[in-house]
C-alpha cells in the first residue's frame, strides 16, 4: 500500500469490540479494506477466535488510550463500555467522530434500500428467513442479523456495491452515550413489526414506554416506504394501521399449514403443499413476515416458496440439537414470556404423542426481576414437565434481589413447576428420567451456567 492510499483508508477504532455485533462488524470493515483496531476488558468465545482468525484480536485485554489518536476516522462506542472509559474520554478530548454501531451501520448503507425488521419476538428467524430467500436465488445483498445462520460466514456484511440491506432491528439502547433505540438509526424503507410484548425492563420500565418506541419506529416510515406487520397482535395492528402519507402498509398473519407425522407443510393458496423445515405457529407467522418483505424487494411468492423449503432456522431458535427414533432434544433462545409460550406450543403441537420436558433458564435481568415475573404467569403450562433454573450468583451479579423458590412457582402459578438453582442436580434430574416417547427443550439467553447442551442431548438420547 503506497503512502496516498494508506493516508485515504479508513481507520477505525472499536472501544468494546468483544461484544456480538461489535465483532462482527469490525470483521466486515476489515473485509471491506477499513483499517481496524479495537479493545475490550473481556472478549470469550466464539468472537475471541474470530477475531484472531482475521488478525483483529488486540495484543492485551483491557483500555488503552494510546490505541485513541487523531488519525482516526471514527470511534465505534459498544453498549458495554461505560461513560468513564478512558479510551471514550480520549476520543472526546480529540473530538473524533464516535458512533454508535447502528450508526455507523447506517453511514456505511445510507445510498442502499433498507428492510429493517423489528419486534419483541420473531425478528431474528424473519431476517434470517429472507436472507436465505435472496441467497438461494443469488441476489445481492447485504446484512446485519443477531444469530449464527448456515451458509454465511459472518452475522454482518457491508459492501460498496449490494443495492439492499436486511438489517435486525433491535430496540435496546444504541451505547452508553445514545439513548435511543438501535432501530430508529436505521431510517428503514421498509419496516416489518413483528409482535410486541414488554421487554427489557432495566431500560424501560413501563409497558407504555416500550410501546412508544415501535411507536417511534413506524411513524418513521418515509413517503413512499412500506410498513409491515403481524395483524394478529392488537397493538400492533392499532399502531401500523395509523394513517401515514404514502405509507403503504401490509398485514401478515399465521401461513396456512397442516402437520402430517411430524412434518409442517405450508398450503399456498394456489399452488401444491409446501413441506419446511421450521414448525410451530409462531413461525409460520414468520414465513408470512418474511415472504412479505420478500415480496417488496422483488422475490415472488413462487420463488419464495422454492427457496423457504430449504431453510432450516437460526442457531438456537429451535436448533435441533439431536434426535434418536423416540425422541428430540431442541435448543432455543426464548426466555421472554411470549417467547416461552409459543415456544413450548410449537414444539408440542408439533409431536402431539410425545411428552415435552421444557427447561428454562432465568437469565436476563428482566426474567430475574421481582417486578416483572409476574408477567410469566401461565404462559408455561404446555409442557407435559416445566422445569425452571435459575443461578443466584446471576442475582448477585446483576444487583439484583434473590428470588425464593415459592417467588417463582407463584409468579408462574404453575404448582407443578420443577425449580433448581443448581446446574449439576439439574442435569443429574433431567438424566434420570426415562426418554422414550418424550422431547427435551432447553430455552435461555444463557448457557445453564456452562453446561455443554450437545453433549447433554447425547447423553439424553443415548439412554
Amino acid at each position: 500500500m503506497n503512502e496516498s492510499s494508506f493516508r485515504d483508508t479508513p481507520r477505525v477504532h472499536f472501544i468494546a469490540v468483544g461484544g456480538s455485533v461489535m465483532h462482527n462488524l469490525a470483521i466486515a470493515l476489515h473485509h471491506k479494506g477499513y483499517h481496524v483496531t479495537g479493545s475490550d476488558d473481556e472478549i470469550v468465545e466464539p468472537s475471541r477466535g474470530r477475531l484472531q482468525q482475521v488478525g483483529l484480536l488486540p495484543a492485551e485485554i483491557g483500555w488503552f488510550p494510546e490505541k485513541v489518536h487523531a488519525g482516526l476516522t471514527a470511534v465505534i462506542l459498544g453498549m458495554h463500555a461505560r461513560l468513564d472509559n478512558p479510551e471514550l474520554r480520549r476520543a472526546q478530548e480529540l473530538s473524533i467522530r464516535i458512533y454508535s454501531y447502528p450508526e455507523y451501520i447506517y453511514e456505511q448503507c445510507v445510498d442502499k434500500q433498507r428492510v429493517v425488521i423489528a419486534g419483541s419476538h420473531g425478528k431474528t428467524t424473519i431476517t434470517s428467513m429472507i436472507l436465505h430467500v435472496l441467497r438461494f436465488h443469488q441476489r445481492q445483498f447485504d446484512y446485519v442479523v443477531g444469530a449464527r445462520l448456515e451458509g454465511f460466514d459472518t452475522t454482518v456484511k457491508l459492501t460498496g456495491d449490494a443495492p439492499v440491506v436486511v438489517i435486525e432491528g433491535d430496540e435496546y439502547l444504541s451505547s452508553p452515550l445514545d439513548r435511543r433505540p438501535k432501530f430508529l438509526h436505521y431510517r428503514h424503507h421498509v419496516g416489518l413489526i413483528s409482535g410486541i410484548a414488554w421487554d427489557h425492563i432495566n431500560v424501560y420500565t413501563t409497558f407504555e414506554e416500550y410501546v412508544r418506541q415501535f411507536e417511534e419506529f413506524a411513524d418513521l416510515s418515509p413517503k413512499g416506504g412500506t410498513l409491515i406487520y403481524d395483524e394478529t397482535d392488537d397493538l400492533v395492528s392499532v399502531i401500523c394501521r395509523k394513517e401515514r402519507e404514502d405509507v403503504t402498509s401490509l398485514e401478515y398473519t399465521v401461513h396456512p399449514h397442516v402437520i402430517r407425522d411430524g412434518q409442517t407443510f405450508l398450503r399456498p393458496p394456489d399452488s401444491e403443499e409446501v413441506p419446511v423445515r421450521v414448525f410451530g405457529e409462531h413461525n409460520m407467522k414468520n414465513i408470512s413476515g418474511a415472504k412479505a418483505v420478500c415480496g417488496r424487494v422483488g422475490i415472488g411468492e413462487a420463488r419464495f416458496y422454492e427457496a423457504i423449503q430449504s431453510f432450516k432456522g437460526a442457531a438456537n431458535r429451535l436448533e435441533l440439537l439431536g434426535e434418536n427414533g423416540h425422541a428430540t432434544v431442541f435448543k432455543d433462545f426464548a426466555h421472554a414470556p411470549s417467547k416461552l409460550e409459543a415456544t413450548t406450543q410449537a414444539v408440542k403441537a408439533q409431536f402431539p404423542r410425545r411428552q415435552l420436558v421444557a427447561c428454562l433458564e432465568l437469565h436476563t435481568f428482566s426474567s430475574l426481576n421481582k417486578n416483572f415475573l409476574g408477567q410469566y404467569r401461565d404462559t408455561f403450562n404446555e409442557a407435559d414437565v416445566s422445569v425452571v433454573y435459575y443461578n443466584p450468583h446471576t442475582l448477585a451479579h446483576k444487583q439484583l434481589e434473590s428470588l425464593s423458590e415459592e417467588d417463582v412457582r407463584t409468579a408462574f402459578n404453575n404448582p407443578r413447576l420443577q425449580i433448581f438453582t443448581d446446574s449439576q442436580l439439574l442435569r443429574a434430574y433431567l438424566l434420570r428420567q426415562d426418554w422414550r416417547d418424550k422431547n427435551l427443550l432447553l430455552m435461555s439467553s444463557g448457557n445453564f451456567n456452562g453446561t455443554d447442551t450437545k453433549a447433554l442431548a447425547g447423553e439424553v438420547l443415548g439412554k
